[in-house]
């Protein structure tokens, strides 16, 4: 996360976008601006954009937020970070069994968002949506949980966001369900209704919405050691995705991106076949 004030330029390169798709050279300047500082302007943006830890501390899922972060100024987006005030969820803590702590975090959490006046949230994690939306409710929260996924499809249905299909043209891509998004919350339509405006190949894997496979980092998995077994689960789960014979794995989930990731590293593949977010997807559309 970068300090109020300082902006940063963006190369193309920093996406390791494959010379098939396109090359691109332009830098971008991007502010975000930080909720505390427009409050001190007497400013209100509409939505509250919750980075999380692993879109400001993960080095693969800190382009993920900055692709984002370029779609939200490319739009004109009224948005801001907690920059610093920002903390933990407090998922992890609760799947983990460390129920004080996740308690501390929300009402901790919660308390800030109360502060800033925050009516609407955006975020690119499916455990934080859940969280923030089915969970922390019970300590009297009142605010519209938004994920990225939803945010994109709703602009494109409103047609603020126009993207271009070239730029995927003849390039199949397959979308891994998040098991926070999918099961946990029903969202399947609004992940692939942005696909289907950036690929004009779209293929699903054998095991898919409801019956999708789960990378295997949820729940606090992420954090210990594998069980004893013949294969772990995101190998299964990126043999499914090779399977299609997909150029790129879209997903819309950190935990998901990290394991796919590490199937394709495992499987030799890494080269040949991409692993993107959704908003790196539309980012690349969109040539930002």
């Amino acid at each position: 996360m970068k300090p109020a004030g300082i902006d940063f330029e963006l190369p193309a390169s920093v996406f390791c976008l494959p010379t098939k798709f396109f090359k691109m050279t332009t830098l971008i300047k991007v502010e975000v601006p930080v909720m505390a500082d427009l409050f001190d302007k007497g400013e209100k943006p509409e939505y509250l954009f919750w980075v999380g830890s692993a879109g400001a501390f993960d080095d693969r899922y800190k382009k993920v937020t900055r692709a984002f972060v370029k779609i939200l100024a490319h739009l004109g987006v009224s948005y801001a970070v907690l920059g610093t005030e920002e903390s933990s969820s407090g998922d992890v803590a609760r799947r983990a069994g460390n129920e004080m702590l996740y308690q501390m975090q929300a009402l901790m959490n919660i308390e800030i968002f109360n502060g800033y006046e925050v009516e609407k949230i955006i975020t690119c994690d499916p455990h934080v949506f859940n969280t923030f939306k089915n969970e922390y409710p019970d300590y009297g929260a009142k605010f519209e949980v938004i994920h990225h996924t939803q945010f994109l499809h709703k602009l494109i249905e409103e047609g603020k966001l126009n993207l271009d299909l070239d730029v995927f043209n003849e390039q199949k891509i397959t979308y891994h369900d998040p098991c926070y998004l999918g099961r946990a919350n029903g969202e399947y339509n609004a992940p692939r209704k942005v696909l289907g405006a950036i690929a004009s190949d779209l293929i699903e894997m054998k095991r898919n919405k409801s019956f999708a496979l789960c990378c295997g980092a949820g729940g606090g998995q992420m954090f210990k050691e594998a069980e004893k077994g013949n294969k772990e689960v995101f190998i299964e789960r990126t043999e499914d995705a090779l399977a299609t014979g997909a150029d790129v794995i879209a997903t819309a989930c950190p935990y998901c991106m990290v394991m796919m990731t590490d199937g394709l590293k495992y499987k030799n593949k890494n080269e040949e076949v991409k692993n993107y977010d959704i908003a790196e997807l539309v980012a690349m559309s969109l040539k930002l």
